[in-house]
């Protein structure tokens, strides 16, 4: 558990200040994260990497000479959002295009994928590759879903010194994928992880057991057993990640990378026994290990558990993971520092102005003020029970990070209000803001639901039942491009969807709004329950398909007791 703390909703702004005041030298604030406190060089591609706050020293320590640029900053286990990595990728491009890198989650893809169109469209070239190496994850036949823990730092580290020796975006791009290609990450863990102002674990590991395949956001391992010898671990460990030798690698006289990585609760001590076992298990098969790394490279608060991380190397990978790098948290040979750039650039967000509405949406938009004050009434009524809900098969943040959207969203929406704004730049600013300060895939998802139902009514027309009901149809085919998300994957997409079809369907057969509101809320709640009986099938919730069986699923059930607390007040003012 966290003992010092302030505010647990402050927790991360607090660390991220001090973090930059105890590293000056090599790090500067910008809105979304910190970069470096050197400008990029024009001929030098900036190298992006970043997730959800909580494993330091990823992703903010490894920002600096020879590895990252900047450093996205999410919450607590959530994703940065979009307007974030955009903001930082902005402060620490140079002219030769951007390089992004990051675990494979959903809310990561869902808001580095929107940051890098947007930074495509304004003529800022921009390519990513997202980190796939944890075998645990996901089969053989699907490693395109496995998610990225310890191998990020390999990635990260190729790609910064590729970028260092003056590597266009495409040749950074080539050697990563192929740095990403060749790792391979399993992890153990022996007890589990509280978030900061939590009084409970995310999850628990009974006494004496080993949790197989767990994630770095606290999701629970994939199957138990009892707790081996160091040199038995390490034995299961490495013959595991051989059985995952690469397409076109051979173990034979190999060179590969090794980390051995703790997770917050296994200290280097142990950390060492172990990799006295690994280091002798290699030795003996004729691999050669090249500038191994152990410690805590990835963590995960206080969990007590490791990760070994394999990566085979040919000759010019070998060369860019041996050149220097010099960041808070990782260093290797020596790198001359120029003076910093003391710029206050990339702090600032300006306010759009705001455009010109009709009285008739303006007034509505004090209503629309009113339909968001109610969301942010029921999440937080309900932010314990989301949040456990989320951790059976999830993170357990998902009650947090819905109050953090709502609450953003609320006071988005009174700034512009307050400013005469219409019904469409009101729902706008509210979905930008929820979008902004969440983070993650249900951030990301509500604030494109909001962002499109304000595209729909727009500033002129008062909002009509069959307007209405045109917007949410069109925000729940946008949230379906967007994400890939269908009906039975077990996502917020199984009450989105009946919500949004009845409600059209009873709009077109007559109902007032209120009627057709009221049975559209009921279909969304009934679906929403009806999620408990499904597997899921994307999203962080999948590797733990069966521990999710007889709880439905956290977002459609926040989304559908959203649409049924607002049945009173839509009573009112429709």
């Amino acid at each position: 558990m966290a003992y010092l703390i302030n505010d647990a909703s402050e927790f991360v702004d607090e660390m991220t200040e001090g973090f930059v005041a105890a590293n000056s030298h090599l790090v500067r604030s910008v809105y979304g994260g910190v970069v470096r406190a050197q400008a990029t060089p024009a001929d030098r591609v900036a190298i992006i990497v970043g997730g959800g706050s909580g494993h330091y020293p990823a992703f903010s320590g490894v920002v600096g000479p020879g590895l990252a640029h900047g450093s996205a900053m999410g919450n607590v286990f959530a994703s940065p959002s979009a307007q974030q990595i955009y903001n930082v990728c902005k402060s620490a491009a140079g002219k030769s295009g951007v390089f992004m890198s990051y675990g494979n989650y959903a809310g990561d893809v869902m808001n580095f994928n929107q940051a890098q169109e947007k930074l495509n469209s304004e003529g800022i070239p921009c390519q990513t590759v997202v980190v796939t190496d944890d075998i645990m994850s996901a089969s053989k036949a699907e490693i395109h879903k496995r998610r990225g823990i310890a191998g990020d730092l390999t990635v990260f580290k190729i790609a910064g010194a590729a970028s260092e020796a003056g590597y266009s975006l495409d040749d950074v791009v080539r050697v990563a994928n192929l740095a990403n290609d060749r790792t391979r990450t399993i992890g153990v863990a022996f007890s589990g992880c509280t978030l900061p102002g939590a009084e409970h674990p995310l999850f628990t590991v009974p006494e004496g057991i080993m949790a197989l395949g767990l994630g770095i956001h606290g999701e629970p391992g994939l199957s138990e057993t009892k707790i081996p010898t160091a040199n038995d671990l390490a034995e299961d460990l490495v013959a595991r990640l051989l059985e995952e030798t690469p397409a076109g690698c051979t173990n034979d006289a190999a060179r590969i990378v090794v980390l051995l990585n703790g997770l917050g609760g296994v200290k280097y001590e142990e950390l060492f026994v172990v990799y006295r076992s690994v280091a002798r298990i290699l030795k003996e098969k004729g691999i050669t290990i090249v500038e191994p790394e152990v410690g805590e490279l990835v963590t995960s608060f206080e969990m007590a558990g490791l990760s070994l991380t394999f990566t085979w190397l040919d000759e010019e990978l070998e060369k860019l993971w041996a050149a220097p790098a010099y960041t808070p948290a990782y260093k290797k040979g020596s790198v001359q520092i120029t003076g910093a750039d003391n710029s206050s650039g990339g702090n600032e967000i300006v306010e759009a102005a705001i455009p010109v509405a009709s009285a008739h949406s303006i007034a509505c938009a004090k209503n629309i003020e009113r339909v968001v004050a109610s969301i942010d009434a029921t999440i937080t009524e309900n932010e314990s029970y989301l949040g456990e809900l989320d951790s059976y098969a999830g993170d357990g943040d998902h009650g947090i990070g819905m109050a953090r959207g709502t609450h953003a969203a609320l006071n988005g929406i009174k700034q512009v209000v307050s400013r005469s704004a219409g019904v469409g730049t009101a729902l706008e600013k509210a979905g930008d803001s929820w979008a902004d300060r969440a983070g993650g895939t249900s951030g990301a998802i509500w604030g494109i639901i909001l962002r499109e139902i304000g595209k729909e009514l727009g500033n002129s027309a008062k909002p009509s039942a069959a307007s209405v009901a045109a917007s949410i149809v069109r925000a729940k085919n946008e949230v379906m491009s967007f994400g890939k998300a269908q009906i039975g994957d077990k996502t917020l997409v199984d009450a989105l969807v009946p919500f949004a079809e009845t409600l059209q369907s009873q709009v077109r057969s007559g109902e007032n709004l209120a009627e057709a509101w009221e049975s559209a809320a009921t279909a969304a709640i009934t679906a929403a329950d009806a999620t408990g009986a499904l597997l899921p099938r994307i999203g962080r919730a999948r590797p733990h398909a069966e521990k999710s069986i007889g709880h439905p699923d956290p977002g459609a059930i926040s989304f559908a007791m959203i649409t049924r607390d607002l049945i009173p007040l839509i009573r009112e003012i429709a």
